[in-house]
């Protein structure tokens, strides 16, 4: 599939895809229309993504749900900026999503897209390295997502405070992640399962697990 010849994705298409509720759909329009609004004074989101955001953003975001343990309570979106993926999965039923997301003009747009589309996520305007598990109410995350924030072996050193072994990592990564990830399993014990990306596809999710300091991993496709 080529992307530039690819007509963009409606949002009827995107709950076809997902097999979201109407109600859904109605609220991530309301995203849409914040996201273009706040584009214009601040840099959220890559400008040429905007021609096609339900396929660039919201389903880049969603496909990330079906990937996670079903007993998964809470979740930390790393380096949030736009709310991508944290507040759509939030929206698509994620529970105990916290956005980290230090840029205070960022911060205050995600508080804007929670106000006015309801989603129930807790914005910490801060460094991934101020977030503690007593941030989180004392519990280690479940969940870390985070999209383009940093390569694998820098994510887990910003979330040592808040992850456990039992933590999961769900990564949405461009064409060139396997040089840092190859770089990661160098100093880092961990489970990894790759993903065709269903936005992109030179780009992969990556399902990581059991990490841990050491120098040896596992892989599946």
């Amino acid at each position: 599939m080529d992307r530039e010849r690819t007509a963009p994705l409606s949002p009827e298409a995107f709950q076809a895809a997902t097999g979201v509720s109407r109600e859904t759909v109605d609220r991530l329009r309301i995203y849409e229309t914040l996201l273009r609004k706040w584009q214009r004074s601040i840099n959220l989101v890559g400008a040429q993504t905007l021609a096609d955001p339900w396929r660039r953003h919201f389903l880049d975001s969603a496909q990330v749900l079906p990937l996670a343990p079903q007993s998964a309570r809470t979740w930390i979106d790393v380096g949030s900026g736009a709310g991508f993926p944290g507040i759509v999965l939030s929206l698509l039923g994620a529970a105990r999503v916290h956005l980290v997301e230090s840029d205070a003009r960022k911060a205050a747009f995600l508080r804007e897209v929670c106000r006015a589309t309801g989603a129930e996520v807790v914005v910490h305007a801060r460094r991934m390295e101020a977030v503690s598990r007593e941030t989180l109410g004392g519990a280690a995350a479940d969940v870390v997502t985070a999209r383009g924030v940093a390569p694998p072996a820098e994510l887990f050193e910003i979330t040592s405070s808040v992850r456990d072994v039992g933590t999961t990592y769900l990564l949405l990564v461009g064409r060139e992640y396997g040089g840092p990830l190859t770089e990661a399993r160098k100093a880092w014990k961990m489970a990894v399962d790759e993903f065709p990306s269903q936005s992109d596809p030179s780009s992969r999710v990556l399902r990581i697990q059991g990490v841990s300091r050491g120098g040896s991993s596992t892989s599946a496709i």
